[in-house]
């Protein structure tokens, strides 16, 4: 049913919770678990031109060091493994990797934020990717929450 499964990761605790119910999926059904981390371009915009490239590289290489903590638990349940660090608004980046890729199934963890939480962050990632995907998109909720 699903041949490639997208891990989105930002580098949080919630990606334990999210990859415990993730990799069972891929496991279960012999599929290639993509991972990707995206450098939001609108945190380095901000920045200014001082320092938007010291923190573009920071950021990139937080992201391969996020990257490579998910391959390395797929890697560990015997599972094919793709990941990449790129560029771009969050949300639309994963949804533009996703078609690109061929992705079946998208798996993303979110911390169940309040109301109030989506207003002043204007929404998370996950519910707009939610509400943009023309794929299947697991949601799990309150990841990283004890």
């Amino acid at each position: 049913m699903y041949d490639d499964v997208l891990i989105p990761t930002d580098g949080s605790d919630t990606i334990s919770e999210t990859l415990a119910h993730g990799l069972p999926i891929a496991a279960n059904n012999d599929a290639t678990v993509h991972t990707l981390y995206v450098v939001d371009s609108r945190v380095t915009a901000a920045a200014g031109e001082d320092t938007s490239t010291d923190l573009e590289r920071t950021l990139e290489d937080e992201g391969r060091a996020a990257v490579a903590a998910v391959e390395e638990r797929a890697t560990a349940e015997g599972l094919e493994t793709v990941s990449e660090v790129r560029q771009g608004t969050p949300a639309k980046t994963i949804l533009e990797y996703a078609d690109e890729q061929g992705i079946d199934l998208i798996v993303i963890g979110t911390r169940g934020k309040s109301p109030r939480e989506k207003v002043t962050s204007l929404g998370s990632v996950s519910e707009r990717v939610v509400d943009n995907a023309s794929i299947p998109v697991f949601v799990v909720r309150n990841a990283g929450n004890e």
